[in-house]
């Protein structure tokens, strides 16, 4: 290995499974949620401890799958399995339920802000993907669109770091493309490649590129082409990019993959999976300018939990800080050390 996974603290969060943790934009907060109902704050006390600072649990009635902040750190919306989504507001150092959404038919499994503000998207197991649309002067969400190009459940959403555009992963094996185009939503292409459920999705730090994991063990590369690239990749439509499979990272994961992380701080790649791991993947260094890229296991913790590793989240503004969730009840938060060779 050249690299180093250094646990730094272990936070006892839950007698249940812990599905999702979440950074706040600035890195102070971490947002965690799971079957327990709860949402919890997490906050640095002094210079090193991590504690609850603390606790939502009047908004759902079934397990909470997914939390996500806006990027201005006020809000905080959550995704549960009662089909409800509810959004969060500041109100000083407290975060007061302002509004719920309804609308999907059953479970939601994810639940994220889009980079302008301007939208939010949810996503279930009723195979649908909705986009909401904020209203300022009434400070609400409405349904702007409600997307079913999926013909299975949809499990988590990723939107690009600097335009409107979304990206869907699901159980029938695909990520969809999502753009706004005159007022209407719509499917600009499905990337296909994985043989077993997506599970998760990321773009790096500018939009170009996305990595996805799957139930099939693997994680893929996709790489947009733009209208007119020098590759000469030409689209179905001609106006959107065209997304291609330029690498795929397999032999790594004994189990399913979980969760992927595109860290915009460093390039690294985490992944969760389901052997109980996180492993840290860097991008080798090309020395052939149009060679396929390709990535390098740098770090790795076998028993990283004691049960399924659920999601993890890179600190936005401290580089190397990773927070892991689990099955297991716990939260961790670990420290990524690379060594030069």
């Amino acid at each position: 290995m050249i690299g180093e996974l250094i646990e730094l603290q272990t936070l006892e969060a839950s007698d249940d499974r812990i599905w999702c943790v979440a950074w706040n934009p600035i890195g102070t907060l971490l947002a965690s949620c799971g079957s327990d109902k709860m949402i919890k704050l997490w906050g640095r006390e002094g210079e090193r401890n991590w504690i609850c600072k603390s606790t939502m649990n009047d908004s759902h009635t079934r397990s909470i799958r997914s939390v996500a902040w806006s990027y201005c750190g006020n809000r905080l919306a959550s995704a549960g399995f009662d089909a409800k989504v509810s959004i969060w507001e500041r109100q000083g150092q407290e975060f007061v339920l302002q509004t719920i959404l309804e609308g999907h038919e059953n479970e939601v499994k994810d639940v994220a802000f889009s980079r302008s503000g301007l939208y939010l998207a949810t996503c279930g197991r009723d195979k649908s993907v909705w986009i909401w649309e904020y209203n300022e002067e009434e400070n609400d969400f409405a349904c702007a669109a409600v997307l079913t190009t999926h013909t299975q459940d949809v499990k988590q959403l990723k939107w690009h770091p600097q335009k409107d555009i979304l990206a869907s992963c699901s159980y029938d094996d695909t990520i969809k493309i999502f753009i706004e185009d005159s007022d209407d939503w719509s499917c600009a292409c499905s990337l296909e490649s994985h043989t077993s459920t997506v599970w998760a999705c990321d773009f790096d730090a500018t939009g170009k590129r996305l990595v996805s994991c799957s139930d099939d063990r693997t994680l893929k590369i996709w790489q947009a082409y733009e209208k007119n690239n020098q590759e000469g990749i030409r689209s179905t439509n001609g106006i959107y990019p065209v997304w291609k499979c330029v690498c795929t990272i397999s032999g790594y994961h004994k189990q399913p993959i979980y969760d992927v992380k595109w860290c915009p701080l460093t390039g690294l790649i985490a992944t969760a999976c389901g052997d109980n791991s996180i492993r840290i993947f860097r991008e080798e260094e090309s020395k052939q300018r149009d060679s396929p890229p390709s990535f390098l296991l740098i770090a790795s913790n076998t028993q990283a939990h004691l049960q399924d590793v659920n999601r993890l989240s890179f600190n936005p503004k401290e580089a190397g800080l990773l927070a892991s969730c689990s099955d297991d009840g716990t939260i961790k938060l670990w420290r990524i050390e690379q060594k030069l060779i």
